[in-house]
């Protein structure tokens, strides 16, 4: 009983290797075979590497047809000429004229880093003022009123001869740095060409 036992365990541990020794055979029965013509091969085959009967309509030839190149010309836009500025007015409002002074002074500065001219620098005598007259009491007591009033500066500065990005840019600049409690208004002037319904007199 013994020997027998011994034997059938000897035959259980070579059946690995046969497997093993089959398995590598296959291996190189594989390799061996083309690609192209693994769909002939045993179904097994076409299982495992999960390849259909239809492998000769995904296996495309290049095509060998060539298309020529063809010049694309793109037009180019047209360039917008920039904007002409006969005169730029800043008109600045505030309720402490020293402050509007120190800003004035700035905006000059700014104008002749830039190279902008500046023709006029000049304030109002007088401030706007507004009255407003309001009773004490709601109810009783009707002559006995209060009386308010809110004074406003001006200071005016003129620049001349400035171009679009010009403008643009010194505007941008200074009305980030306005100060608070002031106001800034801007006029501008700009030079245009004469309209085609316009046309000289002919003699």
């Amino acid at each position: 009983m013994e020997s027998r036992l011994l034997v059938d365990m000897g035959a259980d541990a070579r059946r690995p290797s046969r497997q093993v020794h089959d398995r590598t055979e296959d291996r190189r029965y594989m390799e061996i075979i083309p690609p192209t013509n693994l769909w002939r091969t045993a179904p097994a085959i076409r299982s495992s590497f999960g390849i259909s009967h239809n492998i000769q309509n995904v296996i495309r030839p290049l095509s060998t047809t060539i298309t020529p190149i063809t010049n694309i010309t793109e037009h180019a836009p047209p360039l917008e000429l920039d904007k002409l500025y006969k005169r730029v007015e800043l008109e600045m409002r505030g309720i402490d004229p020293a402050v509007l002074l120190s800003y004035s002074w700035f905006c000059i500065a700014a104008a002749s880093h830039l190279g902008i001219e500046v023709t006029k620098n000049w304030a109002l005598r007088k401030a706007e003022k507004e009255r407003h007259t309001l009773l004490r009491c709601v109810h009783i007591y009707k002559k006995h009123k209060v009386q308010y009033e809110i004074r406003t500066y001006f200071r005016f500065i003129h620049l001349q001869r400035l171009t679009g990005s010009t403008c643009d840019t010194y505007l941008e600049y200074i009305e980030r740095n306005l100060p608070e409690g002031c106001a800034l208004k801007v006029t501008k002037v700009e030079c245009q060409k004469l309209p085609e319904h316009i046309v000289p007199p002919t003699e």
